[in-house]
């Protein structure tokens, strides 16, 4: 599936639930379902700045696609990061950096979330798209 199948089909999701507190529940869920993080990573280099609660994110890069793999200390944080491996990891560095995450504001994401939430989603996305390129970069030389 393409990056953007994922998100239309997130957006489905989403739809079928009635309110904010079913919507948390899901994410809360596809946070227990993440695969868990190599403890090998769960050091502070792989932290992502940014985030209130500790969220720790590892990228990979095997057969052209970049792999992540993530964890967090906190139930909701853990699913929103959850929601961003389901969405990029598996795919190319270049689809992964050119991606327009615009399912974030279709479920209403942004609004529902605190301010520090909010921001530590955009740090994570913006870690994402970092690790990406770069991973791209070192496979180059």
């Amino acid at each position: 599936m393409t990056i953007n199948e994922i998100q239309d089909e997130l957006i489905d999701d989403f739809a079928f639930f009635d309110d904010w507190m079913a919507k948390y529940e899901y994410i809360i869920q596809l946070g227990k379902e993440l695969p868990l993080i190599d403890q090998q990573y769960k050091k502070d280099e792989y932290l992502i700045k940014g985030c209130q609660s500790k969220v720790w994110l590892h990228a990979d890069h095997q057969d052209g696609k970049v792999l992540f793999t993530a964890d967090s200390d906190a139930i909701i944080t853990k699913g929103l990061v959850a929601l961003m491996v389901k969405v990029l990891s598996g795919h190319t560095a270049e689809e992964i950096a050119g991606s327009d995450l615009y399912f974030i504001d279709q479920i209403g994401l942004k609004e529902h979330l605190s301010p520090t939430r909010a921001n530590g989603l955009l740090a994570m996305v913006k870690q994402m798209k970092m690790y990406a390129v770069a991973l791209h970069r070192a496979s180059l030389s």
